[in-house]
């Protein structure tokens, strides 16, 4: 059989993916196919607890691990049963293993391990960012790699240079807040409802152009990484100092959108001609903003380079990703023993290779 330059031969049963690194529950099944890995996915299910945690305003751990803990075994039955499958029907699980909320990840870890364990089947530990950044491979038309990823998703906002799985680069990286992070917080601070992002870019749809204008951070030097924490700042004070009329707060989110897509355009344009790559993948949260879907894609068209997005169900955290990363892995022959073990913090340029 024919293989791309990410994969091998899987002949194996379908593997069974776990997300609970945050405040999202995802469980898909998904049968590696190399050629097309979008045509394998099975089924996918996903719980937000954006209800449970709107009361305080972002995200509160404990209560995140005990709603992953009601609803990860129901959801698997579903999935399941979604695909027609039976758990005999399993040919691996993969979970991820961080970064993330450490009681969060544990409940999806041990749930996992016990399952894996109980049907004789290998188990992987998947990177977070690692099933975002391949996440773009569901679709119909996968990137081949060499390729420069934009990942920008919840407390990440990081460029990588990615040869093959496994073969990663870190180029560019946060310092202090990331894009995501600039959104909730900014969002929050003109007291727009949790989750803030989503909301700030619906409200921006309505403000007026060049009402006001913020810094486009860190794109005055040389280098690639980012730090948004100054432009939170100015929006805050641009804040306190208007009316905060409707009209005020629509404007001045439209201006924040507007630096955050062009500084992350910027920062793109900027690795791929230091990288020589001629596709960029984005993913995360952050990737499924419809500015920057477009100005990437119109930046594309005049750079001379292709943009690839996964679908908005998989901006966001799901159980697809880590089912993919995790057969990728485990075609290759890679899985870990019985142990339970996740990485609140885990360097994406710490992993092996897919060889």
């Amino acid at each position: 059989m024919e293989t791309t330059a990410f994969s091998k031969p899987h002949p194996g049963k379908p593997v069974l993916g776990i997300e609970t690194s945050c405040d999202e529950t995802g469980v898909a099944l998904l049968r590696w196919e190399p050629r097309s890995p979008g045509r394998g996915l099975l089924s996918h299910t996903l719980y937000s607890q954006i209800k449970l945690h709107a009361e305080y305003g972002g995200v509160v751990p404990e209560l995140a691990s005990r709603d992953h803990v009601r609803k990860l075994l129901p959801l698997v039955r579903e999935a399941l049963a979604e695909a027609g499958l039976a758990p005999s029907d399993l040919g691996g699980v993969a979970y991820t293993a961080g970064p993330g909320l450490v009681g969060a990840l544990l409940v999806g870890a041990s749930a996992a391990r016990a399952m894996a364990w109980a049907l004789g089947v290998p188990a992987i530990g998947v990177h977070h960012m690692e099933g975002h950044l391949l996440a773009p491979l569901l679709e119909d038309d996968p990137p081949e790699p060499p390729f420069v990823a934009l990942l920008v998703s919840g407390g990440h906002s990081m460029l990588v240079e990615v040869k093959g799985i496994g073969e990663y680069r870190i180029l560019g990286d946060t310092l202090d807040d990331a894009a995501g992070e600039a959104f909730d917080k900014t969002a929050k601070l003109m007291g727009l409802p949790y989750p803030g992002g989503p909301a700030l870019a619906r409200l921006a749809e309505q403000g007026r152009p060049g009402a006001f204008r913020f810094s486009r951070p860190m794109t005055d030097r040389p280098g690639l990484d980012f730090s948004f924490s100054g432009l939170k700042t100015q929006v805050l004070l641009a804040w306190q100092q208007s009316d905060q009329g409707e009209q005020t707060r629509a404007d001045i989110a439209r201006a924040f959108e507007e630096a955050i897509v062009d500084t992350l355009v910027i920062k793109c344009r900027r690795a791929l001609q230091a990288s020589g790559a001629r596709r960029l993948v984005i993913a995360g949260g952050v990737g499924a903003n419809q500015r920057l879907r477009a100005a990437l894609a119109a930046a594309g068209e005049k750079d001379g380079f292709k943009a690839y997005f996964p679908r908005l169900a998989f901006c966001t955290d799901n159980g697809a990703m880590i089912a993919l990363a995790g057969a990728i892995r485990l075609a290759h022959g890679q899985h870990q023993d019985a142990s339970v073990q996740v990485f609140p913090r885990w360097d994406l340029e710490s992993l092996p290779p897919a060889t």
